[in-house]
C-alpha cells in the first residue's frame, strides 16, 4: 500500500524565489565537514595551502565558462578576484611559518574577513560574506581531500543556505531548491530564475526527512510533503501547462512586431564566442551589448591587444552585417579585478569604476580601443562607455579613440572609429541626456534603478524599493524620447529589458530596441507580439 495514505500530507510554507513546480524525493544538503589531518613539516604545509588555494581558483574559473551566461560569469568573479588576492592569504602563510597547520591558518585568516563582511553596514559588502564563506570551505575541502557531496538529479534540494558555485555544479534537470535562508534578491535567486529552477527562501527545514516525496511550487512559495494523489495529479498537470507555455514563448524567432504591426528590435545580451555556440544569427536583431570585463577576469594577466582583437572580430563575424555593441571594460562594483580596480573603495558601486577606471589607466584603455578599432573593420561594430556622468567624461575617450585610430593607421595598421555611444546608468545623465554628444544611448536598468531608489539590489530587505518605479520609467521614458526627437538610437540592456512582465510598460514609453539573454528571447517576443498599444 502507499506510505502516503499513513500520514498526512505536510504543508511549509516559504516565500517564493524562482516560479516553477518540481516533484521528486527530499535530499538534505549536508552540512560542510573537513577532517583534521596530521600535521605535516611547514614547508608540506604551505605547499598544501598553495595547492588549495589554486585548485579552488581553476575550479571556480571552470564553473564560470561552463555556466555560459553573464550573471553566473558575474557572480563568481567576485569570489575569483578574492582568490588573486595575494593579501587575502598572506596571514595565512605566516602562520604556517609560525609552526601552524594549513587549515588552522586558513581559517584564522579568513574567518575575520567574514565577520567583518557580515558586519559592514554596506549592503554590497555584507552580501559578499556569503561568497567568503563558500571560498573558506572550498579551500578547507581541498586541504582534507574531500569531494563534493554528489547531488542526483530530479530532486527537491534542502539545505540552511547555498553558495552560487555549488548552485551552479549542481544538476537541477526536474529538480527543485528549498532554503532557509537567502531571499529572493540573493544570487542563487538569480541564477535559480534563470535556469528555470524552482526555489523557495525561509522555509522550515528541520523535520525534513531524505528521499520524502515532496512537491515544490515555486510560485506559491510552499513545499508540500507526502502529497496525495489529488495533489501530484493537479500539479502534474500545471507543470505540463507551463512546460507547453514555454514551448510556444520560445519558438518566436526572426523579426518580431507589435499586435499592431510595428518592429521591434529584439538583441542578445553576451559575455563571449561560448554563448553564440547554439544560437542562430537569423534569430536576433544583433549583439546589444557585449561586456568585456570578463576578458580580465580570472586570470594572472590582463589580455593583450591581440587577444580582445581576435575575439571582438569572431563577434562581428558571426553576427554578419547586423550591429555588435561592444562596452568597454566596466570593472569595479561588483565586477572587482585583481591589480586594477580598487580595494579600498568605501563603496564600490559609487566608487573608482566604468569610465571612471579607464580614463585612470590609460594604458589598459587604449590596448582596449586599439583592438576596437582593428576589429571595426571586419563589421558594423558600434561601442559604449559605461558609467558614464559628465559630457566630458565621453568626449574625452572620443578625442582618445579617434587618436588611437590615427596611431594606427600611422603604424600601417588599417584602423576604423566606429559609432560611440554611452550606457545611461547614472540618474544625472539621465536628467541631462540633451547635453551628450553620444551617437547612440544604452539604458542599464540595474544600476539605474538602485540610484534612484538609493537602495543596493545585493539588500534583500529593500527588495520592494529595487522594482521599477514610476520614477524610473520617468528616467527611461526621457531617455527614449529625446533620442527618438534626435534620430538616434535608444535601447535597453538591463533585467527590465529580459522580463516580459515590463514590456508593455518599457514600450509605452517608445522603446523599441532591447536587448536581453539569450534565454529571455522567446518570451520577450511573445511579450512584444500581444502590445496593441498604450492602454487607454
Amino acid at each position: 500500500m502507499d506510505h502516503r495514505t499513513h500520514r498526512a500530507a505536510q504543508r511549509i510554507e516559504g516565500r517564493p524565489a524562482a516560479p516553477g513546480i518540481a516533484l521528486g524525493p527530499l535530499v538534505r544538503l549536508s552540512a560542510v565537514r573537513h577532517d583534521v589531518r596530521q600535521r605535516r613539516p611547514a614547508a608540506e604545509e604551505h605547499q598544501a595551502l598553495v595547492d588549495a588555494l589554486t585548485a579552488s581558483q581553476e575550479g571556480l574559473s571552470l564553473l564560470a565558462r561552463e555556466a555560459g551566461d553573464a550573471e553566473a560569469e558575474a557572480i563568481l568573479a567576485f569570489q575569483i578576484a578574492l582568490l588573486e588576492d595575494d593579501s587575502l592569504a598572506a596571514p595565512a602563510f605566516a602562520k604556517i611559518a609560525e609552526g601552524e597547520a594549513a587549515h588552522r591558518a586558513w581559517g584564522a585568516a579568513i574567518d575575520p574577513e567574514i565577520a567583518s563582511y557580515e558586519t559592514a553596514e554596506d549592503p554590497y559588502f555584507r552580501g559578499r560574506a556569503s561568497d567568503l564563506r563558500d571560498l573558506r570551505d572550498r579551500v578547507l575541502r581541498h586541504l582534507a581531500g574531500e569531494a563534493d557531496q554528489v547531488v542526483p538529479a530530479g530532486v527537491i534540494l534542502a539545505a540552511d543556505d547555498m553558495p552560487p558555485s555549488t548552485f551552479l555544479a549542481t544538476d537541477w534537470r526536474e529538480g527543485g531548491l528549498v532554503l532557509r535562508r537567502g531571499s529572493p534578491s540573493s544570487h542563487v535567486a538569480i541564477l535559480a530564475r534563470s535556469r528555470g529552477v524552482p526555489m523557495i527562501v525561509g522555509a522550515d527545514i528541520d523535520r525534513l526527512d531524505d528521499g520524502t516525496d515532496a512537491l515544490l511550487d515555486g510560485d506559491a512559495g510552499l513545499l508540500i510533503v507526502d502529497p496525495d494523489q489529488d495533489t501530484r495529479t493537479d500539479y502534474c498537470r500545471r507543470r505540463t501547462e507551463q512546460a507547453e507555455a514555454r514551448a510556444a514563448m520560445a519558438s518566436f524567432s526572426g523579426p518580431v512586431h507589435t499586435a499592431a504591426g510595428e518592429p521591434v528590435q529584439v538583441m542578445i545580451n553576451v559575455t563571449g564566442l561560448a554563448e553564440l555556440k547554439t544560437l542562430d544569427p537569423g534569430d536576433v536583431d544583433g549583439i546589444g551589448l557585449m561586456r568585456t570585463e570578463f576578458l580580465f577576469q580570472g586570470r594572472a594577466q590582463l589580455p593583450t591587444e591581440e587577444e580582445q582583437y581576435r575575439i571582438y572580430r569572431s563577434m562581428l563575424e558571426w553576427a554578419g552585417d547586423k550591429p555588435v555593441t561592444i562596452r568597454t571594460l566596466d570593472a569595479g562594483g561588483d565586477k572587482p579585478i585583481a591589480g586594477l580596480t580598487r580595494a579600498d573603495d568605501a563603496n564600490p558601486f559609487l566608487g573608482i569604476r566604468g569610465v571612471r577606471l579607464s580614463l585612470r589607466h590609460l594604458d589598459v584603455f587604449v590596448a582596449q580601443l586599439r583592438a576596437l578599432a582593428r576589429a571595426a573593420v571586419a563589421g558594423n561594430l558600434k561601442v559604449m562607455i559605461p558609467m558614464v556622468t559628465v559630457p566630458e567624461e565621453l568626449d574625452r575617450c572620443r578625442v582618445l579613440f579617434a587618436q588611437t585610430c590615427d596611431q594606427l593607421r600611422r603604424e600601417g595598421i588599417e584602423a576604423k572609429m566606429p559609432p560611440l555611444g554611452m550606457m545611461v546608468e547614472v540618474p544625472a545623465a539621465a536628467l541631462t541626456i540633451e547635453d551628450f554628444n553620444a551617437n547612440f544611448f544604452s539604458i542599464g536598468s540595474n544600476d539605474l534603478i538602485q540610484y534612484v531608489a538609493a537602495a543596493s539590489r545585493d539588500e534583500p530587505e529593500l527588495a520592494e524599493l529595487t522594482r521599477p518605479s514610476r520614477a524610473v520609467f520617468g528616467l527611461i521614458g526621457h531617455v527614449v524620447k529625446y533620442a527618438n526627437r534626435a534620430g538616434r538610437e535608444a535601447s535597453l540592456c538591463g533585467g527590465m529589458a529580459g522580463d516580459p512582465a515590463q514590456v508593455a510598460a518599457l514600450l509605452d514609453q517608445g522603446l523599441r530596441t532591447f536587448s536581453v539573454a539569450p534565454g529571455a528571447l522567446g518570451p520577450v517576443k511573445a511579450a512584444i507580439a500581444r502590445y496593441t498599444g498604450p492602454a487607454a
